[in-house]
């Protein structure tokens, strides 16, 4: 038997800091997150380690300091080239109480010459709806590299690509959720990433106090994004309700309340058919469908840069001349 106490593990010191207990516990500075998340997507912390680090910040709840480190290792480790973006579209929550109708805002956007890159991380969650199931209906090219990326955003201005095809280190953490029965903090971080440096992030945080947490990060990182409690988690404006706006641009931060659209709460459907989506594109009357989808092609004109009045009369321009056949 070996009396020589073994050497600790380099990766233990950040699950202690995270997890010495009420008193000697702490979040991490920006420097130790980034280097803690660099280890781990270097493949030098064990499987163990991973699922008490992702616990852990999700007990204690991650700060602004620690998601501008762990996404400044992220895209110190990207190898995408340099492709033009005007918004940054993550969408990982997936829907399960309305349609996905921020997609058919993402198209219309896009049939106007705005460039979308839309990610997201599989189909995580039982009873959703998530936004790679519907890509060939709603005719959103699904890319497996940042060549068709950047092919597709040259001919349709829109494009999907699976945060496993770009960032698999980040994939396999957030598919622990099914091994540890809970949401890390993954889901929130692959929100900010913004991998291609778009000229504006859209982000969409459903649990409250989280939204500022993470326009102060996008505002550390010197990023331009807005961040709403988009309906379901995703980047869609409930038009029944305040819309409110967390913004930042060139280091300052900016709020902005959004009233609700109707003056009375829309029924939800009985059950969602996803072909309901392709029938309102074509013409169909859907009012719920119209305001959410009029108002989330605001959100990301406001996004970047013009007021909310300009930006809905925009919006609602866009809408009523859309392509119907596309």
């Amino acid at each position: 038997m070996s009396l020589v106490t073994p050497a600790e593990h380099p990766f233990a010191v950040f699950v202690r800091i995270l997890g010495k207990g009420k008193r000697g516990a702490r979040d991490l500075t920006r420097e130790e997150a980034r280097e803690a998340m660099g280890m781990l997507l270097d493949g030098k912390a064990e499987d163990t380690q991973l699922g008490a680090f992702l616990m852990l910040l999700r007990h204690k709840e991650e700060s602004a300091e620690e998601l501008a480190g762990f996404t400044e290792a992220v895209r110190e480790r990207l190898q995408a080239p340099a492709i033009a973006v005007d918004i940054d579209w993550p969408s990982y929550a997936g829907k399960k109480r309305h349609l996905p109708w921020y997609l058919l805002a993402a198209k219309c956007l896009a049939q106007n010459g705005i460039r979308i890159l839309v990610h997201g991380g599989g189909a995580h969650t039982a009873g959703r709806m998530y936004t790679e199931q519907q890509l060939e209906l709603i005719g959103i090219a699904s890319c497996r590299d940042w060549t068709e990326t950047a092919n597709a955003l040259d001919k349709d201005n829109l494009a999907f690509m699976t945060l496993g095809a770009w960032m698999p280190g980040l994939q396999r953490m957030i598919d622990q959720r099914n091994v540890l029965g809970l949401r890390s903090p993954i889901h929130s971080l692959a929100r900010i990433l913004n991998p291609l440096r778009a000229r504006c992030g859209l982000q969409s945080i459903f649990h409250p106090g989280y939204q500022a947490n993470h326009r102060e990060a996008s505002r550390l990182l010197g990023d331009t994004s807005i961040v709403i409690k988009g309906e379901g988690g995703e980047i869609e404006v409930n038009p029944d309700g305040v819309a409110h706006l967390y913004g930042t641009q060139a280091g300052e931060s900016w709020d902005e309340d959004w009233p609700a659209l109707s003056p009375q709460r829309h029924v939800k459907p009985a059950q969602l058919d996803p072909q309901h989506l392709v029938a309102v594109w074509q013409g169909a009357e859907d009012a719920y469908g119209e305001l959410a989808v009029v108002a989330t092609m605001a959100l990301a004109l406001r996004g970047l840069g013009q007021p909310r009045e300009a930006a809905f009369d925009q919006a609602r321009e866009f809408w009523a001349h859309r392509n119907l056949s596309t």
